[in-house]
C-alpha cells in the first residue's frame, strides 16, 4: 500500500480492522496505572503504539462486520448492486416460468429443479429432448442421459449479470485505492505499532509456555557451563500432559571447566538421545530468553555456539552416505568450535564411523 496507486485486498482490510481493535486494547491495558506498575518493561514498549481513530472510522465506513464492502461504500457500488439484485430476480423469475412450461410440455419431469453449471442457471433435460428447448448446452451428466441447457432468452440476462459483476469488482477496486491513498500517511506508524505488538505477543507466548512447563528463571553464569537439577525435556512433558500414568524422567547434568566432556553409554531406548535433545533444547530456549523447566537454583552458562549432530542426515541428492554426512559435520565442528562451544553428538563411533 506504500506505492501510489496500489491497494489492499478486501480480506487484508478486514484483518487490519480486527488488528486495530487489538492495538487499541493493548494500548488501553498498559495505560492503566495498576498494569503499568506491574509490567514496567511492557508498559514502556507499549508507549510506541500509535492508534489513529481516523483509520478505524474509515474502515467502518466502507466495510461490514462480516468483512465485505458495504453497499453504501460509494454511490456507484450501491447502484451496481441494486441493478444486480434486480437482474438476478428477473433471471430467477424467467427460469421458473420456463421450467414450469417445460414440465407442462412434458420436456422435463415434474419435481426437476433449476441447476447451476459454470456459474449459470440451467435446466436438466433428457438428451433426446435437448432440441425442444432453445439454448446453450453447458454440461452433460456422467451417464450422458442428461444435458444442462441455459435457455436462449436467459443468456442475455445472465450476460448482463456478468457485466454488472465485473463493474462491481472495478468499483470495489476504486474504493480500495481511495482507502489506501487516505491511510498512506499513517502506514509507517502502523508498521511500527505492529512490530511492538509482535514483541509483546512473543513475551506473552514465552510466559504462557513457561507456566505450562512449570519453568523457572535459573541462575545465570557468564561462563560456558551446565549445572542443572531435574531438567525436563519440554516436548516430552507436553506430550505426556494428558497421560498421568506416564511421567518424564528428570535429568541432572553438570559440565564445567573441570568436567568438559560427558560420554553417555547404555542400552537401546535407555534415554541417551533424549538426554542430548534435552540439553540442546533447554540451552537454546534459555539463550532465546525463555524460562526453562528445571529445579530452582539450576545454573545456566552462555555458549557462543551450539553444534548438534543428532540423527541420520543421509542425502541422496548430495550423494552423501550417513558416514560421510557425520564426517562433514565433524569437520565443521573442529574448524569452528572454540572454548565457548557446546557440542552434542549422538551415536558417536558407530558403524563405519571409527
Amino acid at each position: 500500500m506504500k506505492v501510489e496507486g496500489s491497494y489492499p485486498g478486501t480480506s487484508l482490510v478486514f484483518d487490519l480492522k480486527r488488528s486495530l481493535v487489538t492495538l487499541k486494547g493493548i494500548y488501553n491495558f498498559f495505560s492503566d496505572e495498576e498494569h503499568a506498575e506491574a509490567y514496567p518493561g511492557l508498559c514502556e514498549l507499549s508507549r510506541q503504539i500509535k492508534v489513529y481513530p481516523f483509520v478505524s472510522e474509515l474502515i467502518d465506513r466502507i466495510m461490514s462486520k462480516e468483512g465485505s464492502i458495504k453497499d453504501n461504500a460509494s454511490q456507484g457500488l450501491a447502484d451496481i448492486r441494486a441493478e444486480l439484485k434486480k437482474a438476478g430476480a428477473m433471471v430467477s423469475k424467467r427460469m421458473q416460468a420456463i421450467l414450469r412450461q417445460a414440465q407442462k410440455d412434458g420436456i422435463v419431469e415434474k419435481g426437476t429443479l433449476v441447476a447451476v453449471r459454470n456459474g449459470r442457471g440451467v435446466i436438466p433435460v433428457n438428451v433426446y429432448d435437448k432440441n425442444r428447448i432453445k439454448g446453450l448446452v453447458h454440461d452433460q451428466s456422467a451417464s450422458g442421459k442428461t444435458v444442462y441447457i441455459e435457455p436462449a432468452e436467459i443468456v442475455n440476462l445472465n450476460n448482463q449479470i456478468i457485466e454488472l459483476e465485473y463493474a462491481e469488482k472495478r468499483e470495489i477496486i476504486k474504493i480500495l485505492i481511495d482507502f489506501a491513498d487516505r491511510i498512506r500517511p499513517y502506514i509507517d506508524d502502523l508498521l511500527l505499532s505492529y512490530d511492538v505488538v509482535g514483541e509483546i505477543d512473543m513475551v506473552r507466548a514465552k510466559a504462557r509456555l513457561g507456566r505450562r512447563l512449570a519453568s523457572v528463571k535459573p541462575v545465570l553464569n557468564d561462563k560456558p557451563l551446565i549445572n542443572w537439577t531435574e531438567a525436563v525435556h519440554p516436548l516430552l512433558f507436553l506430550a505426556y500432559e494428558d497421560m498421568p500414568e506416564r511421567q518424564v524422567v528428570p535429568l541432572d547434568i553438570r559440565l564445567g571447566e573441570k568436567e568438559r566432556i560427558l560420554l553417555i553409554s547404555g542400552p537401546n531406548a535407555g534415554g541417551k538421545s533424549v538426554c542430548l535433545a534435552t540439553v540442546g533444547l533447554l540451552q537454546y530456549m534459555f539463550q532465546c530468553g525463555m524460562t526453562v523447566p528445571v529445579k530452582q537454583g539450576s545454573e545456566f552458562g552462555i555458549f557462543e555456539n551450539i553444534f548438534i549432530n543428532i540423527g541420520d542426515e543421509q542425502s541422496i541428492e548430495n550423494d552423501l552416505s550417513t558416514y560421510s554426512s557425520h564426517l562433514l559435520n565433524m569437520k565443521y565442528f573442529l574448524r569452528n568450535a572454540n572454548e565457548g562451544t557446546l557440542v552434542l553428538i549422538d551415536e558417536f563411533g558407530t558403524g563405519t564411523e571409527p
